[in-house]
């Protein structure tokens, strides 16, 4: 099937608005040190909903362009898998914003607990789901030649996220930021191309 112009816009313009949040919110909060400072810190206090709002449209943006390839694609490269992983992934997103993280000194929480959970599964399903959707992209002749870079992209970033887990110490905020970058920029790549693609009808 043909791919629509309105999903790629949509997750693009939801990718921009993540990224104008989140450079937004380290030139309005100078009291968090950027390197230390975890994205998280930034949910709490003021402009906070502004993150908030940001993560939610991440998480609408991958879960549409997801949706999309797999509707545009033929039916050799067409799974479900990615789908769901992206899913998975804005979902634990969308509820990493709405409960904070404990603040350093202060007793362990239930939201506290339940925010590293659904953190630690936005980065699992989602560079999964990074995976699994470069790996169908091998099989739609539109994509061949961008699959032999997104997918290597793709499982680097599934590697990052177990060196940020495994090596306690990087520098927290930095280490994290780079992480988040790398899943952005694949998804904004993978979003220009779907438009381009759109373009050419």
């Amino acid at each position: 099937m043909p791919v629509s112009s309105r999903w790629p816009q949509t997750a693009l313009a939801g990718i921009a608005l993540f990224v104008m949040a989140a450079v937004a919110l380290h030139l309005l909060r100078p009291e968090l040190d950027p390197v230390h400072s975890q994205m998280s810190l930034y949910l709490i206090g003021p402009w906070g909903p502004l993150l908030q709002a940001a993560y939610v449209a991440l998480s609408a943006a991958m879960v549409g362009l997801a949706w999309d390839a797999r509707r545009s694609a033929p039916p050799a490269s067409r799974s479900a898998a990615p789908l769901l992983m992206f899913v998975l992934g804005g979902v634990c997103l969308s509820i990493t914003a709405y409960a904070w993280m404990d603040l350093p000194g202060v007793d362990a929480s239930m939201e506290g607990l339940l925010h590293g959970i659904t953190a630690q599964g936005a980065f699992l399903f989602t560079t999964t789901g990074l995976v699994l959707q470069a790996l169908r992209l091998r099989h739609d002749p539109r994509w061949r030649r961008q699959a032999r870079w997104l997918l290597p992209w793709a499982v680097a970033c599934f590697g990052a996220i177990w060196v940020l887990a495994l090596w306690r110490e990087l520098p927290r905020g930095l280490a994290q930021k780079v992480v988040i970058a790398s899943i952005v920029c694949w998804l904004a790549a993978m979003s220009l191309h779907m438009r381009r693609l759109a373009r050419r009808g």
